[in-house]
């Protein structure tokens, strides 16, 4: 396939999510590549639920090298960007150049995907009104308040955002993911 899908993440991001998704691009030929807000090997945590608690808990998880920082990214060399979930999203929200990176690429047509807390950015950049969406269930009320609708399905796709609940998604996130990037992929053919 060889597109090229931006993976945004950082310090306290999602592990589970991040290699998913990385793995799984580079299963379908495509090349994963990571941008955070520094050029270093992040850290990134893992996020389980477990009987007993009302929220997720937290524990570190595997490490892995950012690519290039944010301000290195040239939104014409992507096919899609992707918005990771775990901690990163409540600091990456605020970064000033990825939320031009993630309207540029909506402006231009591009996929947008986001999975769990990911939805902060998407939100924060100011693309979820009048959007269905889904992400982590205590997300609900940034959806709404950005003027979103907030649906419970595992994934959702409006026009060019896809969203995805929790890293307990990735079955229905990514085959929607795949069915889009493969018919977009057809029909430029």
């Amino acid at each position: 396939m060889n597109r090229k899908i931006l993976i945004v993440t950082g310090d306290g991001g999602e592990s589970y999510e991040t290699l998913y998704a990385v793995h799984r691009f580079q299963e379908e030929g495509d090349i994963a590549v990571i941008a955070a807000p520094s050029k270093r090997r992040l850290h990134l945590v893992m996020h389980d639920f477990e009987a007993g608690w009302d929220t997720y808990v937290e524990r570190p998880g595997y490490c892995l090298a950012a690519d290039l920082t944010i301000e290195e990214v040239v939104v014409g060399d992507y096919d899609a960007i992707l918005l990771l979930g775990g901690r990163a999203p409540e600091y990456l929200r605020n970064h000033a150049a990825l939320l031009e990176i993630v309207r540029e690429f909506d402006r231009q047509g591009k996929w947008v995907l986001a999975i769990c807390h990911g939805i902060q950015i998407l939100v924060t950049a100011g693309l979820a009104n009048n959007r269905k969406l889904t992400a982590y269930e205590h997300v609900r009320t940034e959806i709404e308040m950005g003027g979103g609708t907030y649906v419970t399905e595992e994934a959702v796709r409006d026009r060019n955002i896809i969203t995805g609940q929790t890293w307990q998604s990735h079955p229905e996130f990514y085959r929607e993911v795949f069915a889009c990037l493969n018919k977009a992929e057809f029909m430029a053919q």
